[in-house]
């Protein structure tokens, strides 16, 4: 496991009981590295919405925690925010919220020399992704080639 996998991991284990106490989603903790500065972000979710003082609830109880256990090396900056409407799908639950919706769906390689592709989310698996692109064609897109895939968005 790598260090940030590790990050990642108890980040997690820390947040999941703030959320939980408050109601919310934990949608997905990340830690990643832009332009020199290391960011530990938490994302999260409820019914209707995160606000701001959502948002600041959270990040408060965590930063305490972080603090005592101090466990990250680096130095970075702690977010805490709402995933946005264009949120990726990444965990089970996203994806079996999503069955039935638009997804958007963007690819490695290209398929019938196509690499997005907008449809119904049919159904998933540990494999693969079905899409209803319309009425009558379907496509099976093995997850391995994914390079995103998430809620598609009307304007």
């Amino acid at each position: 496991m790598s260090k940030r996998e590790q990050y990642e991991a108890r980040t997690e284990q820390l947040i999941t009981p703030i959320v939980q106490q408050n109601n919310f989603e934990l949608v997905d903790v990340e830690y990643v590295k832009e332009a020199g500065t290391y960011y530990l972000r938490a994302y999260i979710d409820k019914e209707g919405g995160i606000n701001i003082n959502d948002c600041e609830l959270v990040s408060r109880a965590l930063n305490d925690l972080l603090d005592a256990e101090d466990f990250i090396e680096d130095s970075y900056i702690l977010e805490v925010s709402s995933p946005g409407l264009g949120r990726p799908l990444k965990k089970e639950k996203d994806f079996q919220r999503a069955l039935g919706d638009e997804v958007e769906v963007r690819t490695y390689r290209a398929i019938d020399k196509c690499k997005e592709f907008v449809g119904l989310l049919n159904t998933y698996d540990k494999e693969t992704v079905t899409l209803q692109l319309d009425e009558e064609k379907e496509i099976v897109i093995e997850r391995n080639n994914i390079a995103l895939i998430r809620m598609a968005l009307d304007f």
